[in-house]
């Protein structure tokens, strides 16, 4: 019974967050809905407009309720990935392609369960973190004897304290992936670099043997010639040292 009631709390607590943040989304999502494509267009490609995209709840504007349907985040991609199409933005068709991509971007991966999750995770690990480091500093106040303010205490301050952090852990997620990618390619390449010498010392070893082989009765030969000549040598030598005959005497 206690796990079932640890369960039923972890859900409250995480339905509590959603409704929440699906307030807050609302009213962006209002607010953002009078941009004009221009406008969105410089939203989506702001400065630091790489990280904050990371975020496809918040950054591309995919602004829905986490647990929304497909039909749903459909709906909300159609809008806006038709604002900032390239085709509508004759004039700036380069930038509208970058802002649309970004838009599609997010659509693809809130579609897969298993990225949206991953996705809600980093945004509530974010406002775990700042709950955490909130009760931190009171603690710390407490125990100086000071008055148990904090600049989180204001609603605002809170959501752009969580908003900083959720961002913060997208970007440290993409530079893990980025440094994980980067290690696999040099991996890769290492790899093929070996394979592709070994290769060519197979080829090497394979095409001395041949010419080994395909020479071989020359050296025979030649090592032939060699004594036949050194013995015909030998012989001219040993006629050419022949002591002379001695001639008896003839006697009266």
């Amino acid at each position: 019974m206690a796990a079932a009631g640890g369960d039923s709390s972890t859900t409250n607590v995480s339905d509590e967050l959603f409704q929440n943040f699906y307030a807050e989304v609302k009213q962006i999502e209002k607010r953002d809905s009078v941009l004009t494509s221009k406008q969105q267009i410089e939203r989506l490609l702001r400065p630091g407009s790489s990280y904050f995209n990371l975020n496809p709840f918040e950054a591309s504007l995919l602004l829905i309720q986490p647990r929304s349907t497909d039909d749903e985040l459909k709906k909300r991609f159609r809008a806006l990935s038709i604002l900032v199409h390239p085709d509508k933005n004759q004039d700036d068709q380069d930038r509208a392609q970058k802002a649309f991509e970004a838009v599609d971007k997010a659509y693809k991966l809130l579609l897969d369960p298993e990225q949206k999750k991953r996705a809600i995770d980093v945004i509530t690990a974010g406002k775990e973190y700042v709950e955490h480091m909130v009760k931190e500093k009171k603690k710390q106040l407490k125990k100086d004897g000071k008055p148990l303010d904090v600049e989180e205490d204001d609603t605002e301050l809170f959501k752009q304290a969580v908003y900083k952090q959720t961002m913060k852990l997208f970007a440290e997620l993409e530079i893990k992936r980025k440094e994980r990618e980067a290690k696999e390619m040099h991996e890769r390449k290492r790899a093929r670099e070996e394979e592709i010498e070994a290769a060519e010392k197979a080829k090497r070893e394979r095409e001395w043997q041949k010419n080994f082989e395909e020479t071989r009765d020359g050296r025979v030969d030649s090592w032939r010639n060699f004594q036949a000549k050194g013995k015909s040598k030998e012989k001219k030598n040993r006629s050419f040292l022949k002591p002379p005959k001695v001639k008896m005497e003839q006697r009266e």
